[in-house]
């Protein structure tokens, strides 16, 4: 029986931070990271049946043609994601009254829409990105067992080709969902190698008043470069999804709106556009 200093539970049964109960979700979700967008995506739903809020953690799920799903924020970062996606596994894959892991396991679809900026200049503002692989370049995944599901080849040349200091930790690569990568495909989008930041300025090489521990690494990621494969954009959140839903047994994948290219200099005209035309995208196709 699982502790209940480990799974916390709030006095009317729900998980803790999320605030929900098993019949409250979808086996299709999309992630967002902003509240605010949440409502941006489900007022396309046909129906929204059930509604919720705790701290950065809003959840809606509902109806859109016909297709139960849900849409959830998860706030910023890959300490976040640890938090959303193993209550979301707990609502799937262990029974809350006995406290037990269930024998049947569930796989939830799981699918992240995000905005981001493009390190190559081939992949304009107003672009879609799927992420075929994530760069963990945060710590949070390491406390896990993930040498069964990492590329270490990959790992290993990151590490090199950027002079990589291991004080920092080491950098994972993970792999998105095939079965939801065939799913959401198409010729209007992009397949990318996204890299996951453990925050949003010195992680990213933004410099204000604190000088950074290696100034140059942003130049490196951007000519990093692994069997044809390069980074193509950079954010915080896809590398710890894909880590966890591998060990937990889910289908993960990411997709963002380009809405700046910083091999070129340039940003969206309409960076608003541009989410809503991905959010249209993956509601069509998640709905197929």
């Amino acid at each position: 029986m699982i502790q209940s200093s480990e799974l916390i539970l709030n006095p009317d049964g729900s998980v803790y931070h999320l605030n929900l109960k098993p019949e409250h979700i979808a086996h299709d979700i999309i992630f967002v990271g902003d509240q605010n967008r949440v409502e941006k995506i489900t007022q396309f739903f046909d129906s929204i049946e059930y509604s919720t809020q705790k701290r950065e953690f809003k959840t809606q799920t509902g109806y859109f043609k016909g297709k139960k799903m849900t849409v959830m924020s998860t706030g910023i970062g890959p300490d976040n994601i640890d938090i959303v996606m193993n209550e979301l596994d707990a609502l799937v894959n262990i029974d809350l009254e006995t406290r037990k892991p269930k024998e049947n396991l569930t796989s939830l679809n799981i699918v992240r829409i995000g905005t981001s900026g493009s390190l190559q200049a081939d992949i304009p503002c107003d672009s879609m990105v799927m992420s075929k692989y994530g760069l963990g370049l945060d710590n949070m995944l390491r406390s896990y067992l993930i040498d069964d599901i990492s590329e270490k080849d990959m790992e290993e040349a990151f590490i090199a080709q950027t002079n990589w200091d291991l004080r920092k930790g080491r950098p994972y690569v993970i792999t998105c969902s095939e079965t939801l990568e065939k799913r959401i495909e198409s010729d209007q989008i992009f397949k990318g190698f996204t890299g996951t930041a453990g925050g949003f300025y010195g992680p990213q090489g933004r410099v204000l008043r604190l000088e950074i521990q290696d100034a140059e690494l942003n130049s490196k990621m951007d000519s990093f470069e692994f069997e044809g494969i390069k980074m193509t954009n950079l954010e915080m959140e896809t590398a710890a999804i894909y880590g966890l839903g591998k060990l937990l047994g889910h289908n993960c994948l990411s997709l963002n709106a380009i809405i700046a290219n910083r091999a070129t200099g340039t940003f969206s005209e309409d960076p608003y556009k541009a989410v809503d035309a991905l959010i249209a995208y993956a509601l069509d196709k998640l709905a197929e």
